[in-house]
């Protein structure tokens, strides 16, 4: 990024692809969840899902909403960390809690 270069609109997001880190396809960005308090944005609503990464899962026809947490880079697409592992292992995370 250049020094003459405007920083983006955050909703620039809206309607990028969303690929975890090892390139699976997850869903589409939908729109922004925002702290307006503390002016930082906490969450992405994605739509378009995978069907084959939410099957076992009751996310209605609304989508999810991703933790912008999980963000790893904003480009051309957002790459966000592998949700597929996070997806397939509930148990575990529950039982080492």
């Amino acid at each position: 990024m250049g020094m003459d270069d405007e920083p983006e609109e955050i909703t620039t997001l809206v309607g990028r692809e969303v690929y975890s880190n090892n390139g699976v396809f997850v869903g589409e960005v939908q729109d922004i969840r925002l702290d307006l308090d503390a002016e930082v944005v906490n969450g992405l609503a994605l739509a378009e899902l995978n069907p084959e990464l939410f099957k076992d899962y009751s996310t209605g026809s609304k989508g999810v909403i991703i933790p912008y947490r999980w963000v790893r880079a904003v480009g051309d697409v957002v790459l966000i960390n592998d949700i597929v592992e996070r997806l397939k292992e509930p148990e575990t995370e529950e039982a080492a809690a």
